[in-house]
């Protein structure tokens, strides 16, 4: 165990990534606490999603070292940043939309016999308490039987944090969790998010709007053209002042 980084979740150091000629990041070091979230902001192109995929095994870095739970990793899978604890729901939610509640939530990952048989009545009790006990859900209208197709996008956020939080996921990486939602929609969102804290787990909360992300995050990290520009805890720093330094940003390159 490296001590300089026994205290993190996740530590990410001098990650450097590029597609032919193009530098994508540029020696990005990023690091997530345990029992956080942490906002990570940027326009579109600063290079997020590559830092992320990076995170989850999607992509190899081309330099810097990556450290989970104060120990040096290779993550060159998508299965084997899952079985560190790291789990992601994209903007699409990843969800099977014409099948139910239970069959979603241990798609890939069924509960099974010693003869491999399923085991159906265990599985639909596990997600009944996942819905009503994690998740909060006391609407008798949603049950284990639902098709996700008529469940709302925030519900289905929630579904999909839900599985993650299950499955001993220590980091969830949300990917735009609001995106093309609606007002209500985005405040039931948000409310999972919030609960992943509650649940004692760390996020890191992909968005370019720091509206819905500032009122989450206990930390935040902007990044631009593959690079940090800047770092700021909650208590450093007002709403205002971020999007000024955001706009900022985005008119002269600079946040101060």
């Amino acid at each position: 165990m490296d001590p300089a980084h026994s205290n993190l979740l996740v530590s990410m150091v001098n990650i450097r990534k590029a597609f032919g000629k193009v530098e994508v990041l540029k020696g990005v070091d990023f690091n997530v606490n345990h029992n956080e979230i942490v906002g990570l902001v940027g326009d579109n192109g600063a290079g997020k999603s590559t830092l992320i995929k990076i995170l989850t095994g999607v992509h190899r870095p081309n330099e810097g070292d990556i450290y989970f739970k104060g120990e040096r990793i290779t993550i060159h899978s998508v299965e084997r940043s899952r079985e560190l604890g790291i789990e992601t729901v994209y903007q699409e939610r990843a969800l099977s939309e014409q099948q139910t509640l239970w069959r979603n939530i241990f798609m890939g990952r069924e509960i099974t016999t010693n003869l491999g048989f399923l085991k159906i009545k265990d599985q639909r009790e596990e997600t009944d308490r996942i819905l009503r006990e994690q998740m909060g859900f006391t609407s008798k209208a949603i049950n284990t039987d639902s098709i996700v197709q008529f469940l709302s996008g925030g519900e289905k956020q929630g579904i999909a944090i839900g599985r993650a939080l299950f499955f001993n996921a220590e980091l969830i990486i949300l990917d735009e969790p609001t995106m093309g939602l609606s007002l209500a929609e985005t405040k039931k969102a948000l409310d999972f998010v919030r609960n992943i804290k509650h649940q004692g787990k760390s996020a890191i909360f992909i968005s370019h709007n720091i509206y819905y992300v500032y009122p989450i995050a206990d930390r935040f990290v902007i990044l631009d053209r593959g690079e940090i520009a800047g770092e700021f805890l909650k208590k450093q720093i007002s709403q205002d002042e971020l999007v000024e330094r955001m706009v900022k940003l985005a008119k002269t390159g600079k946040m101060s």
